[in-house]
């Protein structure tokens, strides 16, 4: 990477030496330029623009904030209208949510009901697992999008990037999976417990058409999510008890999902495989994994800017 981008021309040819010790001059290259200017920049052109789309691959340039805020604001808008935009498609998904239910109960792993109806007889519980479900979803996690900007600049481009993709495969679930959850499922005898509890937020049960489209459920982006947050945290905190927390952030959400009867376990494990499918992504346009980049990149340092204080790469995060 710290190559130069220029072509250097090949040296001209050795001419025959003559008898008298003259030597033909030397022949111009093919595509060299006759004015005599130098070098031709039909060649230097692409080379040096290739050069610099694999420098700024494997060093992704500084983010700057008001382009991360507009990305950010245009990203949740196009991410409303094709989610709530779906055609709602109650026939198909009831029918899909059927056949889950089904394989999860010849798997053997349809415990949803029962988790669902535990939850609900614990009136504490289960209203603050409602709370949990509306709220920390869009928090946490753009929370983390600021703590990845403000003190791991180095790595917020390629992270960004994985949840952006991760998003990305979702929204085509949604599209061509409409999956009705558990609660609303015809015969599936689950308890809606954001309309039992009248839990902030129920207008996602009782006005589904005109809020939110209820039937994008596959995959589910609260594991998503969650998993890109918890993941991120884990391997660029350094304080134990941090990146432990980080990992319990996941399996709550797991929990809270099924105990509120919002999705199924399968729903889940979709949600997994987007977030791979970001990750895999990210590595092969940057080429390496999103938590291995520098916290900040030694060639930042060259401009004056104010930046946090480069700390040590955490175990399990490496740089190369």
């Amino acid at each position: 990477m710290g190559e130069s981008t220029e072509i250097h021309e090949p040296d001209a040819e050795q001419g025959d030496r003559t008898g008298n010790g003259g030597s033909v001059p030397a022949r111009r290259p093919v595509g060299a330029a006759q004015d005599g200017a130098g070098g031709s920049t039909a060649l230097r052109g692409p080379r040096s623009l290739r050069s610099r789309i694999m420098a700024h691959r494997h060093r992704p340039s500084r983010p700057r904030l008001w382009f991360e805020l507009a990305l950010i604001g245009v990203a949740y808008w196009l991410y409303s209208l094709v989610r709530n935009g779906v055609p709602t498609q109650a026939e198909i998904a009831q029918r899909n949510a059927s056949w889950v239910w089904h394989v999860e109960q010849h798997l053997g792993v349809a415990v949803e009901r029962s988790v669902n109806h535990g939850a609900n007889s614990v009136t504490w519980l289960i209203v603050g697992m409602n709370y949990y479900y509306a709220t920390l979803h869009f928090i946490v996690t753009i929370g983390v999008l600021i703590w990845l900007y403000r003190w791991h600049p180095g790595r917020y481009a390629a992270s960004r990037t994985v949840l952006a993709v991760t998003t990305g495969i979702a929204l085509v679930g949604f599209y061509f999976f409409p999956l009705a959850p558990p609660r609303l499922m015809t015969g599936g005898n689950f308890v809606d417990t954001f309309v039992v509890h009248h839990t902030w937020g129920s207008a996602a049960s009782v006005a589904p058409a005109s809020v939110s489209n209820p039937f994008a459920a596959m995959p589910s982006m609260h594991i998503g999510w969650s998993l890109w947050c918890g993941l991120t945290i884990f391997f660029l905190a350094e304080r134990v008890w941090v990146r432990a927390l980080a990992l319990a952030y996941p399996v709550a959400t797991l929990l809270v999902i099924i105990s509120t009867a919002n999705h199924f376990w399968m729903d889940a494990v979709g949600g997994a495989v987007c977030l791979g499918v970001g990750l895999v992504t990210a590595r092969l346009i940057y080429h390496r994994w999103a938590f291995q980049f520098p916290q900040i990149p030694a060639s930042w340092r060259q401009a004056p800017a104010t930046v946090p204080e480069q700390r040590p790469t955490p175990v399990g995060a490496g740089s190369r």
